[in-house]
């Protein structure tokens, strides 16, 4: 079984955190401000000063610039669709497992139809047949079972992720034919996704840039889009009870008032 070089570096990262979060018996010293999604943030927020003020300005912005400005359109859909199709196999487990059967059958067809007609996924003719692109990775599987986040992570270079979805990708990587595929065509497909996910996030750049803390707004952010994710799109509205009343306390001001 091939495992890629990433995947013992982030398993790794993952064991280092845990122990590092389990070792930690030094309670935050202002409860007001603490943040029990991220207890390990004393050690997050330098990994994400590394990760977006050197890896991403020097590395990733330029290279996912270069990649769309130069890559022909055609090519780059085609690789894209390549790197994605390697992940329906995974993704169709992933949807069995939560019990989602049609999805799964979905996937199921899409893989097959774009494996063959399609080229080895280079052309998605399954997209002819409303067949949905949505992939399910095995961190939703945990989730839908009731298993939480657990600590937020900042993977150095790599950006925002939490220990569930840490455990997730590696599982991921388990399946057929992930866990088969040599390590050049792994980090070509590996390099591509990343590129495209830069990309996809150049027009919401502004909104990182004149944030007021750039690793708050990244981390709710974060967590927000796992949300969209595990409910398919319709997450549940959580209402925060002290700020409810906090603001029936404003209202009620203003009644005294009149």
């Amino acid at each position: 079984m091939n495992f890629s070089v990433l995947h013992y570096f982030r398993l790794f990262i993952l064991v280092t955190f845990v122990f590092i979060s389990g070792c930690s018996s030094t309670p935050p010293t202002d409860e007001s401000t603490s943040d029990p999604r991220d207890p390990l943030e004393v050690i997050n927020r330098p990994f994400w000063t590394f990760t977006w003020d050197y890896a991403d300005k020097y590395v990733y912005k330029p290279a996912s610039e270069l990649y769309t400005a130069y890559t022909p359109p055609f090519l780059r859909t085609g690789l894209y669709n390549m790197a994605l199709n390697l992940n329906e196999p995974s993704s169709i487990i992933n949807n069995v497992l939560q019990l989602k059967f049609t999805a799964a059958a979905k996937s199921t067809g899409r893989f097959v139809l774009n494996s063959t007609i399609g080229l080895l996924g280079f052309y998605d003719p399954a997209s002819d047949f409303d067949w949905s692109g949505e992939q399910e990775e095995f961190g939703e599987v945990l989730g839908s079972y009731g298993v939480g986040d657990g600590p937020y992570l900042v993977v150095p270079g790599l950006g925002p992720s939490s220990v569930r979805e840490e455990v997730g990708d590696y599982v991921d990587g388990l399946y057929w034919p992930l866990a088969v595929i040599d390590f050049w065509p792994n980090l070509v497909r590996l390099g591509v996704l990343s590129l495209e996910k830069r990309a996809a996030i150049r027009d919401q750049e502004q909104l990182l840039v004149e944030s007021i803390d750039p690793y708050e707004f990244i981390k709710n952010a974060y967590f927000q889009n796992m949300d969209y994710r595990l409910y398919d799109g319709n997450p549940p509205i959580v209402i925060d009870e002290d700020e409810e009343a906090e603001i029936d306390a404003f209202l009620d001001e203003f009644d005294d008032i009149d």
